[in-house]
This record gives C-alpha cells, sequence and structure tokens, in this order.
C-alpha cells in the first residue's frame, strides 16, 4: 500500500502477528440462556507441538494465538492524530454455535462485552485514553458447526468470514465461536486492500467473555481476549513481539519484554533495558484481571493507523 513503510523482522516467523498463547478446545460450558436477537442488515498453521517449538510460551504452556505471518507496516504519523482524536467503530458482532445451542450467548452477554471493551480503550481501567469507542451495529446469529470449530486460513473461516462480515474498513466484525484451539485471533490492517480483505476482523472464543463459562475462570473469563485482539485490528503488536532487541513493539513507551506473561507477576523484568515487564499492558499475555492499560505511544501507533487504513 503507497506511503507505508514496511517492514518486516527477523523473529517474525517467531513472534508474528501472534505469537503465542492459550488453549485446547475442551466440552464447552452452556452458554447463557439466549436472548431475543436483533439482525442489522449488511451492506495451515502448524500443529500445537509445532507452534510450541517455534514460539515463546504465553498464557501457560499453550499456544493462545496461532502465527498468521503477516507483515509488519508502520504507515508512520498521520494527520488528525493526537489527544483530540476520536473515532466511533461501528461493530458487528457475528454468534456462530452448535446445532445443541453451544455458543449461543445472550444479548445480555454481548452488551457486557462491549462495556468491557468500551472500558479498555477509554482509560476506565487506569490506562491512556485512546479516542475510540466502539458502538453495536448489529447482532448476525448463525448455527453452522464447520463454522463453530473453524481454525485461522481454513476453508471454514473464509467462507464464514464471506458470508458474515459487513461494513467497511472502520467496521470492527467480530465472530464469536470456539476459535479452533485458541482464544482467539484477529489479522494485522495491511490484509486491507488484498484479495483477502474480507478476512479482517476478530475471531474470539466465547467462553473468554464476560463470565460466560467457568472454562477460563479467574484467568480470561472478563472479556479482555477482545481487548486484546482488537489492539492486533488496530496494528499494535505484542509488547513481547521484538523481544530485549531495539525496535520491541514498535513503541516507544512500552519497556522492552524477553518473554510473554502468564498470570500477573508484579516485578517481572526479562531485558536489561530500563523499566519492569508492562505485564498489566492489554497487548501482554497476562490474565484478564491483571490488564489494565493502553500507553500513549500505543494510542498513536492505533490512531495513525486508523487515519492511514481504516478512517471513511
Amino acid at each position: 500500500m503507497s506511503g507505508a513503510l514496511a517492514r518486516r523482522t527477523a523473529l517474525l516467523a517467531v513472534l508474528a502477528a501472534a505469537a503465542a498463547a492459550a488453549v485446547f478446545p475442551v466440552s464447552p460450558a452452556a452458554a447463557s440462556a439466549p436472548q431475543a436477537s436483533w439482525v442489522c442488515a449488511p451492506e495451515t498453521f502448524s500443529s500445537l507441538s509445532m507452534l510450541r517449538g517455534a514460539m515463546p510460551a504465553g498464557r501457560g504452556d499453550e499456544a493462545r494465538e496461532p502465527s498468521l505471518n503477516q507483515t509488519v507496516e508502520n504507515p508512520g504519523p498521520q494527520q488528525g492524530r493526537g489527544r483530540g482524536f476520536s473515532a466511533n467503530v461501528p461493530t458487528y458482532v457475528h454468534v456462530v454455535s452448535l446445532p445443541d445451542g453451544t455458543g449461543n450467548v445472550s444479548d445480555r452477554d454481548i452488551r457486557n462485552e462491549m462495556r468491557a471493551l468500551n472500558a479498555g480503550y477509554s482509560g476506565a481501567e487506569g490506562g491512556y485514553n485512546t479516542g475510540f469507542s466502539f458502538q453495536l451495529a448489529g447482532i448476525t446469529r448463525t448455527v453452522n458447526a464447520d463454522w463453530y470449530y473453524a481454525g485461522p486460513t481454513t476453508s471454514a473461516e473464509r467462507a464464514m468470514k464471506h458470508a458474515l462480515h459487513q461494513g467497511g474498513n472502520n467496521a470492527l466484525n467480530v465472530y464469536f465461536t470456539t476459535a479452533g484451539p485458541y482464544l482467539g485471533w484477529a489479522y494485522l490492517p495491511s490484509i486491507l486492500g488484498s484479495a483477502q480483505a474480507y478476512l479482517d476482523g476478530v475471531v474470539i472464543d466465547w467462553e473468554s467473555m464476560v463470565h460466560t463459562s467457568t472454562k477460563y475462570e479467574g484467568q480470561y473469563d472478563l472479556g479482555k481476549t477482545l481487548t486484546h485482539e482488537s489492539g492486533h485490528w488496530f496494528n499494535l503488536e505484542h509488547t513481547f513481539f521484538g523481544a530485549c532487541n531495539h525496535w520491541g513493539d514498535y513503541v516507544d513507551d512500552t519497556p522492552a519484554e524477553g518473554t510473554p506473561t502468564f498470570g500477573c507477576p508484579e516485578g517481572k523484568d526479562t531485558c536489561s533495558d530500563p523499566g519492569l515487564d508492562p505485564i498489566h499492558n492489554y497487548m501482554d499475555y497476562s490474565f484478564d484481571s491483571c490488564y489494565n492499560q493502553f500507553t500513549a505511544g500505543q494510542t498513536a501507533r492505533m490512531q495513525d493507523a486508523w487515519l492511514f487504513y481504516r478512517a471513511p
């Protein structure tokens, strides 16, 4: 895309847009009882053992996200970003469930998730106010076992997104499924303008929503997986993306971090550079209860990407 300053890091295969962390699918807990819904009209990867060998551990010793092998792009500062910046993101929620009702989260569950998402981006939990807000634009409900179990880059993912994706480049499409063996994944905005632009969006394990299940109780059940994955949608990398090297996550005010975080270990410090590991940052792999911030530098990067790729 013209104007973009494309950079591929030497560690991209190891720490690409989704370096490592969470979960095998197990028999899912029953979803909250669904309420009446409304619909807004639309306008290979490696095995888990290979992922473990190729990427750093995060969220325990299992893989949280797949490697999507996207090139990191840095569009550079854009006019219009800063403290006066404001953008409302229309958000389309697609609930994909099994025939027995598993995964058919309620409208109330979705509203709770939207509140958690807006709290993170508004700075309400203690971080920087990014200027982004999310407005629910529509809900679709689909019963489809193939799509429910779809993994990234599969034919099932492509079929699901071809059928359900709504809105333009500024619209966030969230697919609540079981997310294959992961907590979720998202594509960086560099996918826009390509033949695969329809894949743009975020896939989330519905059991990581706010108290919809006991599967991740006490770890990943406060809805922050969506906050994390939408950070990738805005062009953020993991805080541990470049480990202790000079470029890190391309953000100056997130201290260098050598490894992903599991839990909430205060005082964790994996690099010799100044500053403790940013374990409270939404782009680490900490427990949901540990997350509370985006930084000013991350905010500037997100705003630049929005203005370059997504602004209507």
